[in-house]
């Protein structure tokens, strides 16, 4: 039976993938997954989420029980969901840091980064602070200095802000730092402060090679630009129906929306 599945292993992006507008994976989707993984196929969670939030994903899919994989900060960590063993991490530049900080600070930008299972910043009353909070299920914890309170080597942090802010805000510091680190929006109001090189497709393929699978054995789904490069690599590459059309041009597949099982109705489709 173990050998019948057309893609061995599955990648899925969470939020407007693989999760719903509240942020969880309805049940006709979660036991689509759990049936797949019981055939053989390997779940690998990829987003641009802190390690710690997208736990509880993989917890609600029983990866750390039945094993599976989490590419957090868009790539830049892979974790064994089952042994919490780190396999891969990359960092920001020490040296970028203070410029970021200084510059949140001189436009009265919130900036936060993660510690453990907290979300920490100096702004816990921002809104899309708040957001971020709520996406992950993690706490906020107002700290006075960020730059004190930052766990060495962090893989990423996160400005926030009005869209318009937040759009002036990236175009700068493209222009300040982009030599040195990767400054993309992820949403209108988050820009992401990440590794240079930093891609779910290049995490993908490492992890692949680890685990004896190339990228035509994978089905991958995704609904953002950060996820086109991974649909590209993938065996076969699944937008949803409420991906930017962009993405959606890119696929091999469209399915039905997030709010619609799509990922279900994928799997379902190929046979999984």
């Amino acid at each position: 039976m173990k050998n019948q599945l057309p893609y061995r292993a599955i990648a899925l992006d969470l939020d407007g993938t693989l999760t719903n507008h509240d942020k969880v994976v309805t049940p006709k989707t979660r036991e689509a997954l759990l049936q797949a993984e019981a055939k053989g196929a390997t779940i690998i969670l990829a987003s641009g989420r802190p390690t710690y939030g997208i736990e509880p994903v993989a917890e609600c899919l029983e990866l750390n029980q039945r094993g599976g994989y989490i590419l957090s900060y868009n790539g830049g960590n892979i974790v064994n969901a089952k042994t919490g063993e780190k396999l891969f991490s990359q960092f920001l530049p020490d040296a970028v840091i203070p410029i970021l900080y200084k510059y949140a600070k001189e436009h009265n930008h919130a900036l936060l980064g993660y510690a453990g299972n907290e979300i920490i910043t100096e702004m816990p009353d921002d809104q899309y602070v708040k957001e971020e909070s709520r996406i992950n299920k993690m706490n906020i914890r107002k700290v006075e200095n960020l730059l004190d309170a930052l766990e060495p080597h962090p893989t990423k942090l996160l400005m926030t802000g009005d869209p318009s802010d937040m759009l002036k805000a990236e175009t700068e510091l493209v222009e300040l730092l982009g030599e040195k680190m990767d400054i993309f929006r992820s949403a209108p109001f988050f820009l992401e402060l990440v590794p240079k090189g930093i891609d779910k497709a290049q995490s993908l393929l490492r992890l692949l090679a680890k685990i004896n699978l190339t990228p035509a054995d994978m089905i991958a789904f995704g609904d953002g630009y950060n996820d086109l490069s991974m649909l590209k690599l993938a065996g076969m590459g699944v937008a949803m129906a409420n991906a930017a059309p962009e993405v959606r041009a890119e696929a091999d597949y469209v399915t039905l929306s997030n709010e619609e099982d799509g990922v279900a109705a994928a799997l379902e489709h190929f046979g999984m």
